[in-house]
């Protein structure tokens, strides 16, 4: 039986700037047999180890269908991520996983979808959007609202112009520039340029914790039930599979019952999840 506690061996094929301090790594595993039988959801993490320096969990930004590679979206924040963002092109790195739940797919088919982003967490949604993108005929009405600080913290540039052939794209920044001509604003503003029936349509979102707290209680206000109102937490997480207890909260963790939540899984404790 394989010790979920060692990495497999990865190597990084490709590293693309998204932003100043973001960057996308695709990365294959040595191993073949390894690469064959990894096998994720969208919305689900992985451990990533840069040796010498330490672990830290990323959520997978790929699309499952994407069989012979996959790809995470790092932005640069502490010891790990600076250790990254040094290597190249051809170097290693230690993976553990795929963790956690991911988004329940299967739910959301016939249904329409309203993707909620924020910054950085654009990542696990990009993963769940080509998914769905890739099985278009199961969904609905697809609509993207995504909020960055400033033009150039607008992550996937280039595959958000890609989706706006096939999804209903809002986006806003915190502060312009003199290149921006679209909205302004917190990315709860963008509630005002979309239409949204509560009855037929899943809310999925992932970003800041302010974000995620009055995103939420706008989509209360227009209808949305509880159930299908669908957060990726984000916390420390250290071990992956609820054994250490670092992101537990209340009765769940992070790692084991999440990332992704229902509100209402969530609305007893929300305050302290986000």
């Amino acid at each position: 039986m394989k010790n979920v506690y060692i990495p497999d061996i990865v190597t990084i094929s490709e590293i693309r700037e998204e932003t100043p301090d973001i960057k996308t790594f695709k990365l294959i595993f040595k191993d073949k047999e390894v690469q064959r039988n990894f096998n994720y959801k969208p919305g689900q993490f992985i451990e990533l180890s840069v040796f010498g320096y330490g672990e830290a969990p990323f959520s997978i930004s790929s699309s499952p269908n994407q069989q012979n590679f996959f790809e995470i979206t790092v932005k640069r924040v502490g010891d790990v991520t600076n250790a990254l963002f040094k290597l190249n092109e051809g170097n290693a790195v230690g993976v553990r996983g795929p963790f956690g739940n991911g988004f329940p797919t299967h739910k959301f088919e016939d249904k329409n979808i309203l993707f909620i982003g924020g910054g950085i967490g654009l990542a696990p949604l990009r993963s769940l959007i080509n998914f769905v993108l890739s099985n278009r005929e199961k969904y609905g009405e697809l609509t993207l609202m995504y909020g960055a600080r400033t033009p150039k913290d607008i992550v996937f540039k280039k595959e958000i112009e890609t989706w706006k052939k096939h999804v209903d794209v809002h986006l806003t920044v915190d502060v312009g520039d003199e290149t921006w001509k679209g909205t302004v604003g917190v990315v709860t503003v963008l509630f005002k340029e979309i239409e949204v029936d509560p009855k037929n349509t899943v809310a999925v979102m992932c970003g800041p914790p302010i974000m995620m707290h009055f995103v939420t209680k706008e989509l209360l206000k227009l209808g949305f039930p509880e159930d299908q109102i669908f957060l990726s937490l984000e916390r420390l997480m250290k071990c992956g599979i609820g054994i250490c207890g670092h992101c537990n909260i209340g009765r769940k963790y992070v790692c084991k019952h999440g990332p992704v939540f229902t509100y209402k899984e969530t609305k007893d404790f929300l305050e302290t999840a986000i």
